[in-house]
């Protein structure tokens, strides 16, 4: 992934704004109205999230917080995490993760609405050939 990078994602899309460090990649994360990310945890990284517009649900091991613009939260490395929009506006978000290894392969799926939890679907090692797959893939 590279600076500037904008993928689309079944529950919205991001916009890599920051890539070339090794310690550390910077995000800007849109969610649609009714669409959450994956409930999800990372062995490699943490990340800190800046609420930047709308109003998020945010569940981190299982407690639910909500989040407004100028709030943020910090998701520990290892903790399972998500975020929702449940409003009528965008949910936008910049996205610190820290850490060693910031590859999508990094993401283990406990839930997702759009198909991509469980061990079918889970991202190969780094280096190991991915099996073929359908849906939405990468972040989130």
């Amino acid at each position: 992934m590279t600076e500037g990078e904008f993928s689309e994602r079944p529950w919205g899309n991001y916009t890599v704004l920051s890539d070339d460090a090794s310690d550390h990649k910077v995000k800007r994360i849109v969610v649609h109205p009714g669409r959450r990310l994956s409930y999800q945890r990372h062995a490699k990284r943490a990340e800190h999230w800046f609420m930047v517009a709308g109003t998020a649900q945010v569940t981190l091991d299982g407690t639910v917080t909500e989040l407004t613009p100028g709030q943020a939260i910090d998701i520990p490395m290892g903790a399972a995490h998500r975020i929702a929009n449940e409003g009528a506006d965008d949910v936008v978000f910049v996205e610190v993760q820290h850490g060693t290894y910031f590859g999508e392969d990094d993401i283990v799926r406990l839930e997702d609405d759009f198909g991509r939890a469980g061990p079918e679907n889970q991202p190969t090692p780094a280096g190991s050939p991915a099996p073929a797959r359908s849906g939405g893939g990468g972040q989130g």
